[in-house]
């Protein structure tokens, strides 16, 4: 825990990967942590005992790229072996892996996860997988996924893939003007497929599907947002903005073009469904960081903060509202390349556990500021109150129906499925645990 004037420290760092971490991701309500590594490992951390609980080789000798959960038993990793493969890793599985790190010499050899899908793809660009639900339904429990990645022989395009049939569903060729594609998002939005892109010469884009003229139409472009490649971007959860980072030092705010879908039409089927765009009513908002280099945008799951990976080593965490950083988080003493925040309890805004300043390990930069943590957790314990109200419920009353009959391991599991977690991977092999506002 941080206290006034003592520098903010991780909750855990879990020592495993002998080469740097390229990628996080919370999976299974918070249960399980995946990072994968340059080697092409890629490690199941229990979060409940910090210990890994599945260890296998999902691209052999090529960093991976990126990691999501599908489903309640199936992860997808890329990697730069230009594979992206569908795994089967439900709690069951786990039995028959290896728990033998990386960083040990294994005394026989790691199995595999049984692989579902097998996908060959374009990797010349390093541009990591994005994926959506095909139905309306999340990805958590979807059947069916659909997966954008840089089209197979021209990284200026992307393709668009279902699973499990993997049929190619759509090619969005962008043409040469912007360089190769760096960064995608893949997600429905008012029934459709939208895709954002983030080139070489720093452009950001959107595409959205149109159903009436059954092609893409390009709703929003900023013409070199930065004046370096986009390394990353993120849509904020309720998909009325999308952030990005460079290379440069400067993190923008886009704003969404608005779509909407008629009532009742919203679980038809993707091409059914007649939808009305607008273009954005506000404009983009630049911030000039005065750091380069910061990778890995992700917004959190409830809207208020996003976080990013330095190659100073730094963690930064930003208001989305304001764009002002709100905590600066130093462990790691080479370059962070990943970060990854668990899935926030009540994502649209509120979560059902206790948070305050002693609970926080992060300090503000600035207490007056829209974004300073204590102005975000008072905006989220007034959510919090307002649903407890509507409910008819006390907070203690809440509190004591949850803890009250919970044995010591359920209790456990509870406090760390529900915990605000960042995880930061970096060049050392390790990755730290954050628990912020």
């Amino acid at each position: 825990m941080a206290t006034e004037g003592q520098a903010p420290a991780p909750r855990a760092i879990l020592r495993g990967h002998k080469a740097p971490v390229h990628y996080a991701a919370f999976i299974r309500d918070n249960q399980r942590l995946l990072t994968g590594d340059k080697d092409g490992f890629v490690i199941s951390w229990d979060l409940t005992t910090m210990r890994p609980r599945a260890v296998w080789h999902a691209h052999p000798g090529q960093p991976v790229l990126a990691i999501a959960g599908w489903g309640p038993d199936k992860v997808i990793t890329h990697g730069r072996n230009n594979k992206l493969v569908v795994w089967k890793l439900a709690v069951e599985d786990e039995a028959r892996l290896s728990t033998t790190l990386p960083l040990d010499p294994p005394t026989e050899p790691r199995p595999d996860p049984w692989i579902v899908n097998i996908l060959d793809v374009n990797t010349l660009n390093y541009c990591a997988f994005s994926c959506c639900s095909s139905t309306s339904e999340p990805l958590s429990v979807s059947s069916e996924v659909m997966i954008a990645v840089p089209n197979t022989l021209s990284s200026s395009a992307v393709d668009i893939f279902q699973l499990p049939t993997q049929a190619r569903q759509h090619t969005i060729d962008f043409g040469t003007a912007h360089g190769i594609v760096f960064a995608l998002n893949l997600s429905r939005q008012a029934g459709s497929l939208t895709l954002i892109a983030g080139f070489e010469d720093g452009t950001a884009t959107v595409f959205h599907y149109s159903t009436e003229q059954l092609k893409w139409v390009n709703q929003y472009s900023l013409s070199k947002a930065h004046t370096e490649p986009v390394l990353s971007l993120d849509l904020s959860p309720r998909g009325d903005y999308f952030f990005t980072s460079g290379a440069d030092d400067k993190i923008v705010r886009h704003p969404m073009p608005h779509i909407t879908t008629p009532p009742g039409q919203e679980s038809a089927p993707a091409k059914s469904p007649t939808t009305t765009i607008s273009k954005p009513s506000t404009s983009f908002k630049s911030l000039s960081t005065k750091h380069s280099g910061q990778q890995s945008l992700r917004v959190r799951s409830d809207g208020l903060i996003f976080a990013t990976a330095g190659w100073d080593a730094m963690l930064r965490v930003y208001s989305t509202k304001s764009l002002k950083e709100v905590a600066a988080l130093k462990w790691h003493q080479v370059g962070c390349f990943a970060v990854a925040f668990a899935e926030m309890p009540n994502s649209a805004g509120g979560n059902d556990r206790k948070n305050d300043g002693n609970n926080a390990v992060v300090t503000p930069v600035s207490s007056s500021t829209l974004g300073s943590p204590s102005s975000l957790q008072i905006q989220q314990q007034q959510q919090q109150q307002q649903e407890l109200q509507a409910r008819g419920k006390s907070t203690t009353t809440l509190a004591t129906a949850k803890f009250g009959d919970m044995s010591v391991k359920e209790k456990r599991i509870k406090q760390a499925t529900s915990a605000h977690w960042l995880a930061a991977g970096a060049k050392d092999g390790r990755v730290s645990l954050w628990e912020i506002f």
